[in-house]
């Protein structure tokens, strides 16, 4: 299976999503390789602080411009292939579109993320022409704490708009532990902070349905 997670903006947690969810399913006994095709390469970074650990063990690689046909290449060989793609609208994205079974958008609940939602549903679209078993879903990310702000339920409403995209109940708070997890090469499943270890559960259940 292939996971793709992508977006229009920059900032949104991308990589720190992408390399939970390898975490994830690697501490579950699923063998992944993680695919940096980000040019700021935050997710081999951190595998390669991994590698320092003894933690679960999982494979990376790097890959720019076309991807598709290596990420159909690794479909035969890995039970999960997770992609970090670039945040903007690159020739990474597009093609990563055509072979993935599962594309996450993170977004940060404010104004300038949720305005990239259009330009996401359309690409979705597209991307269907040529892989119509394509799953789409968003996920908010970056989601202040704070009970009293109403940014995560105007940014849901507003998501809800767009059929091509399905809104994700599980939410990802903007909290120090994972910033705390991209720099030591841990995924929050592997760390103890049972708040931050639910919001990545709940999103794994909801995508795979395990």
């Amino acid at each position: 299976m292939i996971i793709l997670i992508g977006s229009k903006k920059g900032g949104v947690g991308k990589s720190t999503l992408a390399t939970n969810i390898a975490a994830y399913l690697s501490k579950n006994g699923k063998d992944t390789i993680l695919v940096d095709s980000d040019i700021q390469r935050s997710s081999s970074n951190w595998f390669h602080d991994r590698l320092e650990t003894n933690l679960s063990p999982m494979a990376c690689v790097q890959k720019y411009d076309n991807i598709k046909s290596t990420l159909q290449d690794l479909n035969k060989r890995y039970e999960y292939v997770v992609v970090d793609c670039q945040g903007r609208d690159s020739v990474e994205l597009r093609t990563g579109l055509l072979a993935a079974d599962i594309f996450i958008i993170p977004c940060r609940p404010s104004q300038p993320d949720i305005d990239t939602i259009p330009l996401m549903s359309d690409m979705v679209k597209q991307a269907r022409e040529m892989n119509e078993e394509l799953q789409a879903y968003c996920v908010l990310t970056m989601c202040p704490t704070n009970p009293q702000v109403t940014e995560i339920a105007d940014s849901q409403k507003f998501i809800q708009n767009f059929s091509e995209i399905k809104l994700l109940e599980a939410l990802i708070g903007d909290r120090k532990v994972y910033r705390d997890a991209i720099a030591s090469g841990h995924g929050i499943v592997e760390m103890d902070n049972d708040k931050a270890k639910s919001e990545i559960e709940s999103l794994m259940s909801e995508i795979l349905k395990w």
